[in-house]
């Protein structure tokens, strides 16, 4: 009894032992408050990480730019010294492709990762967008826009988009905050005089006109994002107001993760330049127009340098397609490789690359295969972001421009419009379709063709009787890969 008596008295006072030391640890609290807690035990905040890991990006996209169309790239007459400069620090690819010969196809490609036919980019009746055209990009595609902007980017276009001209097409519905720029191509758009000037029969050369072009012949809209600036601008200054807008853009955002889609009208034709560069390049008025390209590239690149980002940005270069041949002197040049626009020879798909990020690009000429298509999975492991699942035609060339280790991409396939008409595997290509001389359909071949790539970067010397079993081969992946390919809208023939 003793001992439960003398328990319960230690019961009973418990609370009240409890309440004084509460009351003392306050007191204590009061005199001696704890150390505030340092700020780095807090670790970066999700901006900082991603300013600290991930680079800031700008795509630069020439119009109907052939390989051979800089000095770097064997050209004679026309001085690319930025372009020249970005190669020796970063790397050069020379076996880069995009995804089609044409404008509309090759963008989307570009900015989805996929081939224009998933996407219903390809058309057999109108291989890009008019400005009569309804279609355009679908809203169901994820765009590179939109893989930054969910990383927290800063992100604008300046330029030429070229995915549908009507509001729910336009860059600022597919991931870009921001707009400067065209719809479509720079000739479209004539007035009835120009239509009348210009006019030119298939095979013939182009009309003296082209060679004196004047803006106030073309209409096109200047647009900041969703609304237009000007009717017919005045085309000798737009490169230089793209310069001026990217370059507004960096240093706006100079303290913030940053992606920016520089896509030049030019050399697009018709051919325009400011007057400081008329008469600049040995190459006549298609240099010029280069020249200038070049010097707000250089631009570009300084600016870089000036606000210490030149370590924290990857910068890509390249083309939409191959040159213009048709327009001859005015369409520049495709090298070593046959052919260019329109077609599935290696010069309408083979285009001038460069990256360029010191500290992030191993420098060198890169001897891997690559592609625009690969970009999509490139800046998703570059920014560790998630991709839709969706069927992809992307690699992750980040190893390659880290290290030089291998590209993954062994194979390509070519499309005009959207009739598959070659397939590339390691150094062999095969072609099962080529151009018809008066119709946009392709000419199925009874005896395909096939080219050694590395012998043979011209396409002359045909392997097919030599080598029926490489030729066998990509036929079987020309059909897996046409297995893949589901029917979707045609986005070019919307009415």
């Amino acid at each position: 009894m003793r001992t439960d008596r003398s328990r319960r008295g230690q019961t009973e006072h418990a609370p009240r032992t409890r309440v004084a030391v509460v009351r003392w640890l306050c007191v204590l609290f009061l005199l001696c408050p704890p150390a505030p807690r340092p700020a780095v035990a807090e670790g970066p905040s999700p901006r900082t990480e991603l300013r600290t890991h991930s680079p800031n990006v700008i795509v630069i996209l020439a119009d109907d730019m052939g390989y051979g169309d800089t000095s770097g790239n064997g050209h004679a007459a026309i001085q690319t010294p930025a372009l020249d400069q970005m190669a020796r620090e970063g790397q050069r690819w020379p076996h880069f492709y995009v995804a089609a010969s044409v404008c509309s196809p090759s963008r989307a490609g570009l900015l989805t990762g996929r081939l224009p036919i998933r996407s219903g980019l390809a058309s057999s009746k109108h291989r890009v967008f008019f400005p009569w055209s309804k279609g355009g990009i679908p809203q169901s595609e994820f765009t590179l826009a939109e893989l930054f902007q969910r990383k927290g980017y800063k992100t604008a276009m300046v330029g030429k988009w070229h995915l549908g001209h009507l509001p729910e097409f336009l860059p600022t519905r597919h991931g870009f905050e921001g707009w400067f720029g065209i719809p479509y191509s720079n000739d479209m758009d004539k007035t009835d005089a120009a239509k009348a000037l210009l006019r030119r029969r298939a095979g013939a050369p182009p009309a003296p006109a082209w060679y004196e072009p004047r803006s106030e012949w073309f209409q096109v809209p200047l647009m900041r994002d969703e609304a237009v600036l000007e009717r017919g601008p005045d085309q000798t200054q737009l490169t230089a107001r793209y310069k001026a807008e990217a370059l507004e853009f960096i240093r706006r955002n100079r303290a913030e993760p940053f992606f920016l889609y520089l896509a030049f009208s030019m050399p697009h034709v018709p051919l325009f330049r400011s007057p400081d560069f008329v008469g600049r390049s040995a190459a006549g008025l298609y240099g010029d127009v280069i020249e200038e390209m070049d010097v707000a590239i250089g631009a570009i690149l300084d600016e870089l340098r000036a606000l210490h980002l030149d370590r924290r940005t990857l910068v890509v270069f390249t083309s939409d397609n191959g040159p213009w041949l048709q327009y001859r002197a005015l369409g520049g040049s495709a090298g070593p490789f046959r052919g260019g626009k329109s077609t599935a020879w290696e010069g309408g798909f083979r285009v001038p690359a460069i990256f360029w990020g010191p500290g992030r690009v191993s420098p060198g000429a890169v001897e891997e295969m690559g592609s625009t298509l690969d970009f999509m999975r490139t800046f998703a492991s570059m920014t560790d972001s998630n991709l839709p699942e969706v069927a992809l035609d992307s690699f992750d060339l980040s190893p390659a421009l880290s290290r030089h280790a291998p590209s993954g991409r062994d194979k390509m396939f070519f499309y005009l419009g959207n009739q598959l008409a070659a397939v590339r595997s390691g150094v062999f290509k095969a072609h099962f379709l080529v151009p018809a001389t008066n119709s946009r359909t392709p000419i199925s071949l009874e005896r395909p063709l096939l080219y050694n790539l590395v012998e043979d970067p011209s396409e002359q010397f045909d392997l097919a009787h030599s080598k029926p079993e490489v030729l066998a081969a990509l036929a079987r992946i020309r059909d897996e890969h046409l297995a893949s390919i589901h029917p979707v809208e045609d986005q070019l023939i919307r009415r």
